[in-house]
């Protein structure tokens, strides 16, 4: 039957998964950091995923699918609600049940000095920090998924040193960052500026905003992106 259904670009897919959360259905999945449409008659047409997408890359076309099953909806999502606790779609390390087996040192070495903490203002919740905060002007901007200070053993030294830290989640906080962060680049003297972020597709969201904050404040900032590993190693 002809009848309407969503149609997703993987070139405007940013992979960031928040099309497949707002998904009741679940007829949206994340396939190698993009989103897919997993199956026709999972779709209703409705397109509650359509607002969620920040890249626009979700559009209604009119084409040949099945129609719409809901019992095989409904039986989808009772397989994937008794599979969540360790399989979610985003694969978001913060959500998943894994272990990491980190072999014992071969001897126990006392520190000669105890690692202090890199922190130089507060708040950090990108939500909450103002954006004219004094700190801001001269400074170097660290912007961290939070997963990232705890999978990476040296964060603060390596990362937060010298620094002005931000963090936040795009999964679990509402609305987008990137205005804020606009706001912050725009009206303050930042030097450079560092995006910290896991290697899970979730984490999208996050570099989506740092980039687009970028563009809209109209400044040439030297920026760089460092992901990191679920096991805590740098990928690039």
């Amino acid at each position: 039957m002809i009848r309407r259904i969503i149609q997703i670009d993987e070139e405007k897919c940013n992979g960031c998964g928040a099309c497949a959360t707002a998904c009741h259905e679940g007829a949206i999945v994340m396939v190698d950091g993009k989103a897919k449409l997993l199956r026709d008659d999972y779709c209703d047409g409705l397109g509650d995923c359509l607002p969620s997408c920040p890249t626009g890359a979700i559009t209604f076309i009119e084409r040949e699918a099945l129609p719409f099953d809901e019992a095989a909806v409904q039986e989808n999502m009772r397989k994937k609600q008794q599979a969540q606790e360790d399989n979610l779609p985003c694969g978001c390390p913060g959500t998943q049940s894994r272990s990491i087996v980190r072999p014992a040192p071969v001897k126990a070495v006392e520190p000669a000095q105890k690692p202090e903490s890199q922190l130089r203002q507060w708040p950090v919740q990108i939500k909450l920090v103002p954006v004219n905060a004094p700190y801001f002007n001269g400074a170097n901007l660290l912007i961290a998924a939070d997963c990232t200070a705890y999978a990476y053993g040296n964060f603060h030294q390596e990362f937060m040193r010298n620094k002005i830290t931000l963090i936040g989640c795009p999964k679990l906080d509402s609305g987008e960052y990137s205005e804020k962060l606009t706001e912050i680049l725009r009206g303050n003297d930042i030097k450079s500026l560092t995006l910290t972020r896991m290697e899970v597709p979730c984490c999208g969201g996050m570099e989506h905003a740092v980039k687009t904050a970028l563009q809209n404040s109209g400044k040439m900032i030297p920026w760089q992106i460092i992901t990191i590993s679920n096991d805590g190693q740098i990928l690039d």
